[in-house]
């Protein structure tokens, strides 16, 4: 049988924007995006780590507004998907928190993403399609010693609710995969080594092409009926805590 609606649309040419496109996630979300004929926008403050013919390098700090504003509405093709993955970690307990870690966080994590969706989201519902895609974490539900951290994360899910249920109607959906602990470059950052992290039950790290399979299913026409929802990678972590 048939799904009423799915073929209603028709994407000559997808475009996405991936955040942080120069490495961990968001760069295993890019190349993948690429090997099934997307083209991809890749917004972050690194050098691109990819070469290819459809790939755009956007080289801008996100944290900053107006060049981030500058850098989404500089883009003249259309865009059918906006995937957030840009990100970063500061840990700290109750005595040692800093208020610069927490302010770029929140502007990296929450403030570049609605500054982004603001652009584009629009776009999307009067052309019918569109799809949000926001890389959180399993940290969302709190843990010692990144509160600030789990604070950002948590604020992406109830953003991605509200703005599910603002385009829900218009063929836009908008959700939050929350992984556990990935094997990426964060893993061994110095901002974190006060606290290691927690291998899942299934015994290893969640690797980031598990992740960018997830999101690709998640940007396809098959998935309309799925928004509004924090879906968790995590290898049976949230079967414990």
């Amino acid at each position: 049988m048939a799904i009423s609606g799915l073929n209603k649309v028709s994407i000559p040419a997808q475009r996405a924007i991936v955040t942080g496109s120069s490495s961990g996630i968001g760069l295993a979300i890019t190349e993948s995006l690429l090997a099934q004929g997307w083209a991809v926008s890749g917004f972050d403050i690194a050098p691109a780590r990819v070469s290819h013919a459809a790939f755009d390098a956007v080289q801008v700090d996100m944290c900053d507004e107006a060049a981030l504003t500058k850098a989404a509405k500089s883009l003249k093709a259309p865009t059918h998907a906006l995937v957030h993955a840009a990100g970063i970690l500061r840990v700290g307990k109750l005595g040692q928190l800093q208020a610069s870690d927490a302010q770029r966080m929140w502007q990296l994590h929450v403030s570049a993403l609605s500054t982004l969706a603001n652009i584009i989201v629009p776009h999307m519902t009067t052309a019918g399609f569109g799809r949000v895609v926001i890389i959180g974490s399993r940290v969302a539900q709190g843990m010692a010693g990144r509160s600030h951290y789990a604070a950002t994360k948590a604020a992406l899910i109830t953003l991605a609710r509200s703005w599910a249920a603002e385009v829900v109607a218009s063929g836009v959906t908008v959700n939050v995969v929350s992984p556990a602990a990935t094997q990426t470059a964060m893993l061994n950052d110095p901002a974190r080594q006060t606290t290691s992290p927690r291998t899942p039950p299934m015994g290893r790290m969640i690797d980031p092409l598990e992740i960018a399979a997830l999101v690709a299913y998640l940007l396809s026409p098959v998935a309309a009926a799925i928004t509004g929802q924090n879906i968790h990678i995590c290898g049976g972590a949230s079967l414990q805590y």
